[in-house]
């Protein structure tokens, strides 16, 4: 009789891990050259909703793939078709990465990788949770172990019969030696860090992937302590994690890491392996790179925000708008009945600008939110920032240098002039509030050509920008300030000194124009300020011509239709110093009965927002059908045109006499 050779140290190691695999909360699954099933687990099954009945070592690819097509997860079309098609794809063994979303809702990340000798091994990943379920390939252990159980029975009935029992145990051995090869292959493709920390915190197995991820020779972490291997810093973060452990708990935790200069982070999961008697003998260790989820859920945050200020911002701009309609419609009014009163302008020319600077600020904040057009033309650029000058100087200390290189060339942007003047402007007084002891200021701009590397900085494509950059050497901001100052209403500002809109306006702004913004800081370096803007061509001089007369306003009967009294009461007024004689409607159901009553109606100036359920737009639109050559101006509080497709003129809120008096003068024309 002969004996079993006992299992190497190798084979208890890998045996133990194949015994864990099922706690991965990912699906596994190798084939073979030939697209036989080798391995699986459980996870799989799951994920992918899959009889186990389907899965078996030997089973064919094409059969998974056939129960897929015949349960429509594929779509419509032939059921062979299909599976010829993805047999054809899984024989090439090229590595892969896809996503799929099944008919229960969940999207599952697929990756691939070809083994040696052919062969693929694939991970389910699901990513609608971005957790992963624990759990090793049990199903497979249990059959390996089955399979070892069936050999040595084999042997122990082969050793009372034969006397070639050698010669059986040295196959059984190349068997175990394969198994484990096999094993280890599946370890350090998979991209997901395994270890294995004992009791006393001593690494007794680690994949390639987790020596990768802290970029150290394999043979460094093996029989090595936990903070040898991960670092002081990162032990830090996790030694409360791995005292739990060690106590017998599962726990979960993330934690970041700096690799090659930036900062990445990873998601781990410690299962603890316990003794029936409670003992804890350690804990496996299974880690992944969640790097790229933080990014995105930090780009969501970003755009979840940015959302909000364009609702809020939306939502008040109608309200504002008419608030300033009344406001500059009063005192506009004012100032042309007291045209000789010094006295009254000195007080009355302060409030005008200071409203109209108000509907300046609502269009920036539309702009940055992108609800409010753009009137985008050729400016020159060299032009703009030496107007500007004069203002940035008064805006600054004397403490503060300021000077200009425009590179003597001319440079147009194709931008919204009055939205660039604001942000230099936002940029220059930023530079003020980093320099409160003086320093200077120098802006400059100039024609770049940035290839892909230097567009990607910027999110652009390569190609030719006019580039304006304002650098200052000022206090500068550190990494934490530098990645938050595009929030809204970030600000390292005292309370009362600043919104934290200014950066998120002018991002918005050029964002909207085509362009690019960065910002580059350090403590006690200064900062700089880099905008690329849409190059663009002059604009030709306008050809002289005469000027078409405007026809005579006034004398004919205006109906006005405005649910807001106060803005009703201007509106009229100015219609009234224009010569019109004037009815008022205070919605659209009043405004059809006076225009069904009265012919003599020559003229519809009505809002866009109403009460009563009808709209300015609805009325416009039932008024032109019954009396096409009635002129019809709309007045809107809001950014977009409200007109429709009706060939409707808009009057934008707030608006003086004279607005009024351009927009009928157009309309009339068009009639």
């Amino acid at each position: 009789m002969t004996t079993e050779n006992p299992p190497s140290d190798n084979a208890q190691c890998f045996a133990m891990l194949q015994s864990g695999l099922d706690l991965l909360d990912q699906g596994l699954t190798v084939f073979d050259a030939d697209l036989r099933l080798v391995a699986w687990n459980k996870p799989f099954l799951t994920l992918l909703d899959f009889p186990e009945s389907l899965a078996y070592v030997g089973a064919p690819f094409a059969g998974f793939i056939r129960y897929n097509a015949e349960r429509g997860e594929y779509g419509p079309g032939d059921v062979e078709a299909q599976v010829a098609e993805r047999v054809a794809d899984a024989a090439r063994f090229s590595p892969h990465v896809t996503e799929r979303r099944r008919p229960n809702g969940k999207v599952l990340l697929l990756r691939g990788e070809p083994l040696q000798n052919a062969g693929f091994v694939t991970l389910y990943s699901d990513v609608t949770e971005q957790r992963y379920l624990e759990g090793l390939a049990e199903h497979q252990s249990t059959q390996l172990d089955e399979r070892v159980r069936r050999r040595t029975a084999q042997l122990e009935n082969a050793n009372a019969k034969l006397t070639r029992a050698n010669i059986e145990n040295d196959r059984i051995a190349n068997a175990l030696r394969r198994s484990e090869e096999r094993l280890r292959l599946i370890n350090n493709t998979i991209p997901i860090l395994i270890g294995y920390v004992d009791q006393n915190e001593i690494y007794q197995y680690a994949n390639k992937g987790y020596s990768d991820w802290f970029n150290i020779p394999e043979d460094s972490v093996t029989g090595h302590s936990v903070p040898e291997v991960i670092g002081e810093e990162i032990y830090a973060q996790v030694r409360e994690s791995v005292r739990k452990a060690l106590c017998g708990q599962q726990v979960t935790y993330e934690y970041q890491a700096q690799r090659n200069g930036q900062t990445v982070f990873a998601r781990s999961v410690l299962v603890p392996e316990t003794m029936p008697d409670g003992e804890t003998l350690g804990f496996f260790v299974f880690s992944h790179d969640i790097t790229e989820q933080r990014r995105m859920q930090a780009a969501l945050i970003q755009a979840q925000k940015m959302e909000a200020i364009g609702q809020l911002t939306g939502g008040l701009a109608h309200d504002f708008n008419n608030l300033l309609t009344v406001i500059i419609g009063n005192l506009s009014a004012l100032q042309d009945h007291r045209p000789a009163d010094e006295e009254v302008n000195e007080f009355v020319e302060p409030a005008l600008q200071s409203a109209r600077r108000s509907v300046q600020l609502i269009k920036r904040l539309l702009t940055f939110s992108r609800q409010q057009k753009l009137e985008p033309e050729a400016v020159d650029v060299a032009r703009l920032i030496a107007g500007m000058s004069k203002l940035v100087r008064r805006s600054l200390p004397q403490s503060i240098a300021v000077s200009t290189d425009l590179a003597g060339a001319t440079i147009h942007a194709l931008v919204d002039p009055g939205q660039l003047e604001s942000a230099l402007l936002n940029f220059a007084l930023n530079a003020r509030d980093a320099m409160p002891e003086g320093g200077r200021l120098h802006i400059t701009a100039r024609s770049v050509e940035l290839d892909r590397r230097a567009a990607e900085a910027f999110e652009l494509s390569a190609g030719t920008y006019a580039m304006i950059e304002v650098n200052d050497n000022g206090s500068g901001m550190d990494a934490a300030t530098l990645a938050r100052v595009y929030e809204p209403f970030f600000t390292t500002k005292r309370f009362g000194l600043g919104s934290g809109l200014g950066l998120s306006m002018a991002y918005g702004f050029v964002k909207q124009s085509g362009g690019g913004l960065s910002i580059r800081s350090e403590p006690g370096q200064g900062t700089t300020v880099l905008m690329v803007l849409p190059l663009t061509r002059p604009q030709a001089a306008p050809e002289n011509e005469a000027e078409e007369q405007p026809p005579t306003l006034g004398g004919e009967l205006a109906l006005l239709v405005e649910g807001d009294a106060s803005v009703r009461r201007i509106v009229r007024q100015q219609l009234v110093d224009l010569g019109y004689p004037v009815i008022e409607a205070e919605n659209a159901s009043q405004a059809l009965e006076m225009i069904a009553q009265i012919p003599d109606i020559a003229l519809m100036i009505s809002d866009v927002i109403m009460p009563g359920g009808i709209n300015g737009q609805q009325l416009a639109a039932q008024v032109h059908s019954e009396h096409p050559a009635m002129p019809i101006i709309l007045m809107s509080g809001y950014a977009d045109d409200p007109g429709g497709n009706l060939a409707v003129p808009v009057l934008n809120k707030p608006f003086d006499r004279r607005d009024l008096a351009r927009a009928i003068q157009q309309v009339k024309l068009a009639h």
